[in-house]
């Protein structure tokens, strides 16, 4: 697809992946529409990035992404693209106690957000000659990592609606896109740093997976397998039990319940 004079509108923008595509897609010449739940730090990406239009807005209300559909359909008729990057990730050990409305955090923003959002902005995007839904999924969808369970499950979710959504619309001017992400040195994975079996060195910079990403979106391919998410792929299908093996020795005593280190 051609990245040039499209509007895009992408949840999560104020930092991580969601700041990297807006920076980069500014700069090939498109309108960017960023969204986040923190006001001031969409203030600091409009301080840092004059041209991106930014809106508050919280994928985890229904009534939030209504109002920014209305808002957005009004000012930027034109809206072509889609980019579902918000999310969250957190350690989470299911044996220690839990509340049951906070467990599924990650399932409301992970999984529910872009769900409704695309839902909220396919009438929009129909319109268009030409348009485009991106989700950003993550290595951790082909094998479990047992430490964050909840993502772990919203992304495996999310990536089988991508393709379900894919099929759905095949038939329609709308490509379907998915990111499969490794890990990246954004704030998401800081929580991590000081856990047994961690390696900064294996994580990619966002801006390096967001170029992957901006390649594979011009060359119409459906999935996007950046850097370490390649190996992932493969291993999910030759070893599936060794993957989870391996991922699950990151926080193993967290996990079991004998370290009671807050979330």
């Amino acid at each position: 697809m051609d990245l040039q004079n499209n509007t895009i509108l992408i949840t999560g923008g104020t930092g991580g992946f969601g700041y990297a595509f807006a920076s980069k897609l500014i700069a090939m010449g498109n309108t960017v529409i960023i969204t986040g739940r923190n006001e001031s730090k969409l203030q600091e990406v409009k301080r840092k990035l004059p041209a991106v239009h930014i809106i508050q807005s919280d994928v985890t209300q229904v009534e939030a992404i209504s109002k920014l559909y209305q808002q957005v359909s009004q000012q930027f008729p034109a809206l072509n693209i889609l980019i579902n990057n918000a999310g969250e990730m957190r350690k989470i050990s299911l044996q220690q106690e839990q509340d049951l409305t906070d467990i599924t955090r990650e399932v409301e923003i992970n999984l529910m957000g872009p769900i409704r959002m695309v839902q909220a902005f396919l009438p929009l995007l129909k319109k268009q000659e030409k348009a485009l839904i991106l989700n950003v999924t993550s290595g951790i969808a082909l094998a479990p990592f047992a430490i964050s369970p909840i993502y772990s499950a919203s992304k495996s979710g999310l990536r089988s609606y991508t393709q379900a959504l894919r099929v759905q619309l095949k038939n329609t001017a709308i490509k379907v896109i998915e990111l499969v992400a490794p890990g990246s040195s954004t704030p998401l994975n800081d929580k991590f740093i000081n856990e047994d079996g961690f390696n900064p060195k294996m994580l990619m910079a966002p801006e390096k997976i967001v170029d992957a990403a901006i390649k594979g979106l011009q060359k119409n391919k459906n999935e996007i397998f950046p850097g370490l998410a390649k190996v992932m792929r493969i291993m999910s299908r030759l070893a599936p039990k060794l993957m989870i093996a391996q991922a699950g020795k990151m926080g193993a005593s967290f996990m079991s319940g004998t370290n009671h280190e807050k979330k």
